[in-house]
Parts: structure tokens; C-alpha cells; sequence
């Protein structure tokens, strides 16, 4: 059975498609960076809005639809969470390369200190250094 739509159906229908097509005003990256879980209900909700009531879309088509989304929503998810774990890291890495930086030239300057003052109480110059500090990781 084939059914005409009106004319004020296929005047919303084609409303809903050209807001779907209509250039986006945020600036483009990466077709992924820009959808967020907005513009799936937003595509969700029209195209329940659009189906056939006389045939509507298979429910394993849609559970299908939503279990991907899910999945590409935790995979982003974690990946902005790695990304910040990393940065953190990276931050921790530099702090104690520096504070071993500044226990080496410490230890330096203390061992030259003491050879200064050693030398001046002998009254012979000596040469002594000191060794760096070392860390394990």
C-alpha cells in the first residue's frame, strides 16, 4: 500500500534534512572532533522522525547504531584521559630531572666548599670533586 505524503510532511521532512545539510559554523578539524553525543540524538531524533511508519527501522539496526556510538563515546573518553595522564607525566619526568639538576650542582658546589676550605687550612692547594648524584628508576 502506498500512501502520498502531504505537502506539510514533506515540507517539514525537507525543513529537518536542509538543517542536517547546512554548513556548520564551528571551524572544521576532523570530521570525528566536531560530533559529540548532541549531533547523534540530534541525527537519532530525525531519523525516527523520517521512517516509514508502514515499515520502521529493524530495532537491531538501531541498538546496533547506539552500541557504536557507546563504544566510540568511551574510546574518546579514555583517550582524552590517557592524553592527560601522559601530560602529567611528561610534567613529573621534567620536575625530577631538574630537582636532580640542582642536588648535582649542590653537591658540586658543597664538595668545592670543602676542598676551599680544606686547601686554606693546609695551605696547599688540592683538586677534588665531587661525584653526581645518581637516581634509579
Amino acid at each position: 500500500m502506498n500512501t502520498i505524503p502531504s505537502a506539510a510532511s514533506q515540507g517539514s521532512a525537507q525543513n529537518a534534512i536542509d538543517q542536517l545539510n547546512a554548513p556548520s559554523t564551528l571551524p572544521r578539524q576532523n570530521a570525528m572532533a566536531s560530533l559529540d553525543q548532541g549531533d547523534f540524538l540530534r541525527l537519532l531524533t530525525t531519523q525516527l522522525t523520517l521512517q516509514d511508519p508502514l515499515e520502521p527501522t529493524d530495532n537491531e539496526e538501531m541498538l546496533a547504531q547506539m552500541a557504536q556510538f557507546s563504544s566510540l563515546a568511551a574510546s574518546t573518553e579514555s583517550s582524552a584521559t590517557l592524553t592527560d595522564i601522559s601530560t602529567k607525566l611528561d610534567a613529573l619526568i621534567e620536575a625530577q630531572e631538574a630537582a636532580l639538576e640542582a642536588a648535582n650542582a649542590a653537591a658540586q658546589a658543597a664538595a668545592s666548599a670543602a676542598a676551599s676550605a680544606a686547601s686554606a687550612a693546609a695551605g696547599a692547594p688540592s683538586v677534588q670533586t665531587a661525584a653526581p648524584v645518581t637516581t634509579l628508576s
